[in-house]
């Protein structure tokens, strides 16, 4: 199963997630048993004492831990994300890297050294690296949704949208993540506009109107000013009856 390390922005839209395996330590960090069912870190393998100091959000003393775990792909991948937790993006690409000449073909080592790509504004390279990893996991919405948000970077707002329309039909959820381990990612105002103005259509035409309403304020609140667009953009047709619609244009005066 693969736990969902975030880096970058606003759920995925701001950037891009990371990934690596959950393991038993790290999921029983999230599980509602009272904190003396968990196993005190000091009786627990390195491998899994790191996990746990990730989950907790400990990024030093997760890569303190990793480094006395087995030298092998997996551990090299975590140490990574617990770099890029730190904004040592530099030092994240290099274990990323590391963890890949051992498997060629990990899909999570892939996404996350596009991520950290991404995250240096290297968009081509990060696609690349999104779509190889794609081929190797299919349905991940994960990387599907990272392979949308680098093309939006890139100014490619069609092939953007259709892989935002992947992850959507991988997961329904996948843009409904947040969690306190984001960090900012490298995108302007302008551009989170037009990617949540595109995720609203995508709702809308999908009939869910109250999650395209959610991600039109989004929208409106990173400055989409195009009344004529969104007059006449056809997915919009039902939402523009409703009373929800009216207020929220109203209140951002978009009428």
């Amino acid at each position: 199963m693969l736990n969902r390390w975030l880096v970058a922005g606003q759920l995925c839209l701001a950037a891009a997630f990371l990934l690596h395996p959950q393991s038993s330590a790290a999921a029983a960090s999230q599980s509602p048993a009272p904190r003396s069912a968990n196993p005190p870190i000091r009786t627990l393998l390195p491998e899994d004492a790191g996990d746990l100091f990730l989950a907790r959000g400990e990024f030093v003393e997760a890569i303190d831990a990793y480094s006395r775990a087995p030298y092998d792909a997996a551990t090299l991948n975590k140490i990574g994300v617990a770099w890029h937790h730190l904004s040592a993006v530099g030092q994240a690409k290099m274990n990323y890297e590391r963890a890949l000449s051992l498997r060629p073909n990990f899909p999570e080592a892939l996404n996350n050294l596009g991520a950290a790509y991404f995250a240096q504004k290297q968009y081509g390279q990060a696609i690349r690296l999104y779509r190889r990893a794609l081929q190797l996991s299919p349905d991940s919405a994960v990387t599907a949704a990272n392979l949308g948000t680098a093309f939006f970077a890139e100014g490619r707002s069609a092939p953007g949208l259709e892989a935002y329309r992947n992850a959507l039909s991988m997961d329904p959820t996948i843009f409904d993540l947040d969690s306190p381990q984001i960090i900012n990612g490298p995108i302007t105002d302008e551009d989170r506009a037009r990617q949540d103005y595109c995720i609203a259509e995508l709702f809308a035409q999908m009939g869910s109107q109250d999650r395209a309403l959610d991600y039109l304020r989004k929208a409106f609140t990173a400055g989409f000013k195009d009344r004529r667009r969104l007059a006449q953009d056809p997915v919009f047709a039902a939402l523009r009856t409703t009373a929800e619609y009216a207020s929220l244009t109203g209140e951002f005066r978009l009428q």
